[in-house]
């Protein structure tokens, strides 16, 4: 980071939930926002870079599975045979022989490649609940933390934050005692979870983008004492924990032979939840639980795009909206890369179900659909990684885009209408520049990386097919 203040000057920027004009903003030397001045004069803003388009706040990607990146197109073709039938299920076979192919450095590629789309999808930071842990025959490598250190290098070269998730995952339903032989390399426990953590937090030390939390795959992965110990121990680091909850009906009925109570309804009542929770997809939820959720001060990931492919079913926003929840967006499996879409896909999936418009305008309280679930969005980026990341604030890291406004979906669009533009017209805007803790990590599409070394994409591009080719070879 440069010693000295970086400041910056936007003719238009997203502060407090609204577009403010001549924005001054500077950013401390730790990479956190020093000031923001919108009226700024023209005097005021001599000598700071002039931005090229309206400033957002750069959104968090709140779950992400870096290694599925690899799968996104390549498993919707039904399965066969005259009985056959396609769901969570039988996509989770596909994604299981995925992930029991791929080596470290397939996967940095792999993420490489995908950080840098996310890049230039609009988002700053990515949670990556990592849980391929054990190298292809399922046994540790010399160095436990190979794979999740692929991640980190990955985050380094495009200059993308990350959050890392070590994940426990012990066992492969609520009746079983350890894993399918297909779930060897996900092999954790609470012990070998925390280690990764104290490992990577070590070797990252001093990088503003780069943090640490906890998952838990899903209460059907671990047992009540592995959740309790590795739980307890994150409390008292202070970690986000991160667990799949009731992203299927069939796990909700399983949850409810098993225990006797739905998902959330357990892990509520058992769990010690708080406001470091983040509970993935929460999709097959009754109000009485998002009402609960919102108590616990927990706060729910919602991933519309991942949801809709995988046939999960849709988020009760309303109703959560309702009871004032905190929640997040993730892209999951990648089948798109860009925080838009997902909150277009959000919005659309509402209105699916309920045959009416601008559902999240009237459920979150603004006249702008795209101006609240921007809003909401952006507000359980804090939960979902533990660090200050919710806008443009004194004390908050500099993370912002720009957006291009001679791109065709905001082209001609009047400049207090450009997030609902952004939102809600096909084909999607560009992206002007992306910066992380106030250095350009991306402009116009093409990651750039934080070491300023020229266009970046084209490299990670060549890794990337070359990793692909190397795991869908012909005969594979």
């Amino acid at each position: 980071m440069s010693p000295d203040p970086k400041t910056f000057f936007a003719p238009q920027a997203w502060v407090q939930g609204a577009w403010a004009k001549d924005v001054l903003l500077t950013v401390a030397a730790n990479g956190a926002w020093q000031s923001v001045q919108p009226g700024a004069t023209a005097q005021e803003a001599a000598g700071a870079t002039r931005l090229p388009g309206p400033v957002l706040p750069g959104l968090v990607n709140a779950h992400s599975h870096a290694f599925q990146r690899a799968m996104a197109g390549l498993t919707e073709r039904r399965s066969a045979g005259a009985h056959a039938s396609d769901d969570f299920w039988s996509w989770r076979d596909r994604m299981y022989s995925a992930a029991n192919r791929i080596t470290p450095d397939q996967l940095e590629a792999i993420a490489t490649q995908l950080y840098a789309e996310l890049l230039a999808g609009g988002y700053t930071q990515v949670c990556d609940f990592h849980y391929l842990h054990n190298d292809v025959s399922g046994a540790a490598y010399a160095d436990p933390a190979e794979m999740s250190l692929a991640l980190v290098r990955a985050a380094q070269r495009t200059g993308i934050g990350l959050t890392l998730l070590p994940t426990l995952y012990m066992r492969s339903g609520f009746k079983a005692t350890g894993l399918r032989e297909d779930q060897r390399r996900f092999s954790s426990t609470p012990e070998s979870v925390m280690r990764t953590v104290d490992q990577i937090q070590r070797q990252t030390q001093g990088d503003a983008r780069i943090n640490v939390g906890v998952a838990v795959h899903s209460l059907r992965a671990a047992s009540p004492a592995a959740l309790h110990e590795l739980t307890a121990a994150a409390k008292e680091a202070g970690l986000p924990v991160h667990i799949h909850i009731a992203e299927q009906t069939q796990e909700v009925d399983d949850c409810l032979e098993h225990t006797g109570q739905r998902p959330i309804e357990w892990l509520l009542n058992n769990a010690g939840v708080d406001a470091r929770w983040n509970l993935v997809h929460a999709t097959h939820a009754t109000p009485a639980e998002l009402q609960g959720v919102q108590g616990s001060g927990a706060a729910i990931v919602i991933c519309p795009a991942t949801e809709a492919n995988l046939g999960d079913g849709v988020f009760d926003l309303p109703a959560y909206a309702a009871a004032g929840g905190r929640w997040s967006i993730g892209s999951d499996s990648h089948v798109t890369r860009s925080w838009p879409e997902e909150l277009r896909l959000l919005e659309y999936s509402q209105r699916f179900t309920l045959r009416q418009r601008n559902i999240a305008a009237r459920v979150l309280g603004h006249e702008s659909s795209a101006a609240g679930l921007f809003e909401a969005a952006l507000a359980g980026g804090f939960p979902a990684t533990g660090q200050m990341q919710a806008g443009l604030a004194p004390g908050h890291r500099a993370d912002f885009v720009t957006l291009d406004m001679a791109s065709p979906a905001l082209l001609g669009v009047p400049a207090g209408h450009a997030l609902d533009a952004l939102v809600f017209s096909s084909p999607g805007a560009a992206l002007g520049e992306v910066y992380v803790a106030g250095e350009r990590v991306a402009a116009h599409g093409q990651a750039t990386g934080s070491a300023r070394g020229g266009v970046l994409q084209p490299r990670l591009m060549q890794g990337f097919v070359r990793a692909m080719q190397e795991l869908w070879s012909a005969g594979r």
